[in-house]
């Protein structure tokens, strides 16, 4: 998955985001300057299938853009493992790109280097005005009470998918909307070698989008107000304890699933070897995997009422792709028509359809295509029950601590160790004690 790569590659260098301060777009300046009005180089994430793919979308609207404003851009597609790693190369030695596309968890660390432009209301105008965008897709964009690091591109959510014909098979006739319906039902489905639900228990990131939203469930944000770790909570330790129960105490996942890491879980789905899976955007991997769409339903993801909503009824991180600008770029008044361009309605309607997000331009919203039965579950997930995951400077140290955490607990439940509220809470201060050093 495009969201999962791009925030594991934040734990490859989680000590430099943390401290790195600077300058990038190639010149030693802070403030930008239109120096070079007629060029601009993009590094473009890899959404699709791979950096080919990418390239053959990308370049027809980049063709656009040079038409309809004579400005010529660079396109480099970069692999979700090389991304961040470049992005935090090029703000300290100053040579990077005029734009730039970052996972949507990033934001707030990336914004703490001082290299990125900040989206004030004079820039949001240039592009349309900041109302244009969803609220949950802005507040996924950089730390609360300061001008954003980016602009939202791309947005997705979790979703529920389930397998039909294991449903009925099993005698169950809708998908659960409550945790314990999911529980009573992934009993029964979870026999003859098969499974109730895949999980991807060395995935750090995943670890986190899930414990993260259960936290929210139970009243956890895993930091204080002041932006300082709070991970061993009743609350925090009661959604890592529930997650990993669905192993441990439930026997829903199988224990090999503690080992997966590369999106196993959908081949498991897609083999009909897992029933459900909880993910973002997956129906062009079950495709490929040879599912079709009649075998398969998607629904929210469970919240303890049954009713998706905010706060405690929060039942996804927000997740997606921004776009960003180096601060002092050569063309700066070319960088902003180039993020006004990608996130015109037009453009968003052309791009989301392709990569199988969301729009996160309202209006982009209403295309037809985005009320397909998956995409309004994302669609309505991002709009009334997502939450950003905490848009702190060392928010990427925790996706790396506690999602280590995670993983560990997972590793014991396969191993057969109990899982007891004692044990999560130990792992979790050995995370917050990482976080403090």
């Amino acid at each position: 998955m495009r969201h999962l790569r791009a925030a594991a590659a934040v734990t490859l260098a989680v000590s430099v985001a943390a401290g790195v301060t600077g300058c990038g777009g190639g010149t030693t300046s802070g403030g930008g300057s239109n120096e070079s009005p007629k060029t601009l180089t993009y590094w473009a994430s890899n959404q699709g299938p791979n950096i080919e793919a990418d390239k053959k979308i990308l370049t027809p609207e980049l063709k656009k853009f040079e038409k309809e404003t004579g400005i010529k851009v660079k396109l480099e597609v970069v692999p979700w493992a090389d991304l961040l790693n470049r992005i935090l190369a090029a703000t300290t030695s100053g040579q990077g790109p005029d734009v730039l596309n970052i996972g949507n968890t990033w934001s707030a660390s990336l914004q703490a280097t001082g290299a990125l432009l900040p989206w004030d209301d004079k820039n949001f105008e240039a592009i349309g005005g900041r109302d244009r965008f969803i609220d949950s897709a802005v507040a996924s964009a950089g730390k609360e009470g300061e001008p954003p690091a980016a602009v939202p591109l791309y947005s997705l959510s979790y979703a529920l998918y389930y397998n039909k014909k294991m449903f009925a098979d099993a005698g169950i006739k809708t998908p659960p909307a409550t945790w314990d319906q999911l529980v009573q039902d992934g009993k029964k489905l979870s026999k003859d070698g098969k499974w109730a639900l895949g999980a991807e228990g060395s995935n750090l990131s995943n670890n986190i989008h899930q414990t993260f939203v259960l936290g929210q469930q139970h009243g956890a944000d895993f930091f204080d107000k002041e932006g300082k770790a709070d991970f061993t909570s009743d609350g925090a330790v009661a959604a890592v304890k529930q997650y990993v129960d669905l192993m441990a105490k439930d026997k829903i996942i199988a224990p090999g699933n503690a080992e997966y890491a590369q999106n196993q879980s959908l081949t498991d789905f897609a083999k009909g070897r897992t029933a459900m899976v909880l993910w973002q955007a997956a129906a062009t991997t079950f495709a490929a995997q040879g599912m079709k769409p009649e075998d398969w339903g998607v629904a929210p993801v469970p919240v303890p009422s049954g009713a998706p909503g905010a706060g405690k009824q929060t039942n996804s991180m927000v997740a997606g792709i921004n776009m960003a600008v180096f601060k002092n770029t050569k063309n700066i008044d070319g960088a902003k028509k180039f993020v006004k361009f990608m996130t015109s309605d037009e453009e968003q309607k052309i791009l989301c359809k392709t990569y199988g997000s969301i729009p996160p331009v309202k209006a982009a919203q209403s295309d037809p295509a985005f009320a397909a039965p998956e995409l309004k579950v994302l669609r309505d997930t991002l709009a009334t029950s997502a939450a950003p995951l905490p848009q702190v400077p060392n928010e990427s140290q925790f996706e790396t601590a506690v999602g280590t955490a995670v993983k560990e607990l997972f590793a014991d439940a396969a191993a057969g160790t109990p899982v007891t509220t004692e044990s999560v809470k130990a792992r979790l201060e050995k995370a917050q004690q990482t976080m403090q050093q």
